[in-house]
């Protein structure tokens, strides 16, 4: 049950533009200015998956439970399962060692299960109130099945704050460990008491010391990048070779567990749930060595030159003719637009949605049934950031975005081309 950073990204508004343009010319808008956020790193596979249509974008990671000090606390549906297995587990244990009936003996295993999240809750609490000590706004504590993350608004800014945030979590279960090594002194032996104390101060040692290991996504791999950071001054770099360290943990964890239990005779639903943990780490560092790869390519991105053409025509021009008119065009890869009678740009046309009728129907198909409207299409201004971008792309999920410069359309932006630049190697999908 490891604690984990994940670091979320604000969402604020899209920019809506209103444009002017004359028919079978590229547009000219007059944008809605609002704030574009700043600064997230996202893999080129979500981008991708930002083009199909979304429901829900702001769905949250679980169930409402309430707030502790100001910060909200979720509650995934995954728990239920750990919830379970160690109310049945522990339940059963603490039967046999205490001489408890079954009833009573799940009823103490639940009331461990309790115990143990609140636990993980105080882990969660230690990253989440450090990081808020040093300015960084946390949107919530989910608790899920292998343990809980914090989700912050931002990165660390500086290698002392990564390093302070990350080792928040275990040290507040190393002094929950030594709380319950205390209680457990104090307190007489064959007690329920002094089992719950026991096992409360295995799992916060545990806990504590497994986070410490040097490799992402755990805690110690969030320590391990601040150094590295603080070193080489180039965080992705860092993050890359505490992400290669967490693949070497992942498989050791995995094979040492492996050899315990077939030594020292572990039960194998233990080496089952470690498993399924080294597993979870082995992806969670994967993911964190592509993204900062992918980081590392954001200086090309240069939204002038993404940007495609837009070509309009005029509403209710049979899409046939549309579709002939941009080809005579020549504009190479150009986004076909729909002009109002005043030249206003009003919609873009769905290309998919256009090459899903049939040839033989599009010169009784007017181009606006394919189209989208520009108030639904979300805006870029020209002069943002590689960062920027794909923190923009990833908080309003589309296929297009206008990419606007003052009053003027420089183009659309489509986000398969982003991905294509950030992750050159990866074979992005229709």
């Amino acid at each position: 049950m490891s604690g984990r950073l994940c670091h979320g990204y604000d969402r604020t508004g899209p920019t809506r533009p209103g444009m002017r343009t004359g028919p079978d010319r590229p547009q000219s808008p007059r944008p809605n200015r609002r704030g574009h956020p700043e600064g997230c790193s996202v893999a080129s596979e979500e981008m991708e998956r930002n083009s199909r249509p979304r429901r829900g974008a702001d769905r949250r990671p679980g169930v409402t439970v309430g707030r502790v000090f100001g910060v909200p606390v979720y509650l995934n549906p995954s728990m239920l399962l750990l919830v379970a297995l160690i109310t049945l587990m522990y339940g059963e244990f603490v039967r046999q060692q205490l001489g408890l009936s079954q009833l009573t003996g799940y009823l103490v295993g639940l009331v461990f299960v309790v115990l143990l999240l609140g636990s993980v809750l105080l882990h969660e609490l230690g990253h989440a109130l450090t990081a808020r000590r040093f300015g960084i706004g946390v949107r919530g504590i989910t608790l899920e099945l292998l343990g809980g993350y914090t989700e912050m608004e931002r990165d660390a800014p500086t290698p002392r704050v990564d390093l302070f945030v990350s080792l928040a979590g275990p040290a507040v279960s190393l002094v929950l460990g030594l709380v319950g090594v205390v209680a457990t002194l104090a307190l007489p032996d064959g007690t329920l008491a002094n089992q719950f104390a026991f096992q409360l101060a295995a799992s916060n040692v545990l806990v504590g010391l497994f986070n410490i290991l040097p490799g992402l996504p755990l805690d110690g791999g969030r320590a391990l990048r601040a150094g590295v950071w603080a070193v080489t001054r180039d965080r992705h770099l860092a993050t890359e070779v505490a992400g290669w360290s967490g693949r070497v943990v992942a498989i050791g964890t995995a094979v040492v567990f492996t050899l315990l239990t077939w030594l020292a005779g572990l039960p194998w639903l233990g080496l089952a749930l470690v498993l399924l943990v080294a597993f979870t780490l082995w992806q969670g560092a994967g993911q964190t060595i592509r993204a900062a790869r992918i980081s590392r390519r954001f200086p090309l991105v240069d939204l002038a030159r993404l940007a495609r053409p837009v070509f309009s025509v005029p509403s209710g021009t049979p899409l046939a003719e549309a579709q002939r008119r941009g080809a005579d065009a020549g504009l190479p890869g150009s986004t076909l637009g729909v002009a109002d009678s005043s030249g206003r740009l009003v919609a873009l046309v769905d290309r998919t949605a256009a090459e899903a009728v049939p040839v033989e129907r599009r010169p009784w198909v007017a181009v606006d049934a394919v189209a989208r409207g520009v108030d639904a299409v979300p805006s870029l201004a020209v002069g943002l950031g590689g960062e920027q971008v794909v923190h923009a792309v990833q908080a309003h999920p589309g296929a297009q975005y206008l990419v606007t410069s003052g009053e003027d359309v420089v183009g659309v932006l489509h986000v398969a081309d982003l991905a294509q630049l950030l992750e050159p190697n990866r074979k992005m999908t229709q």
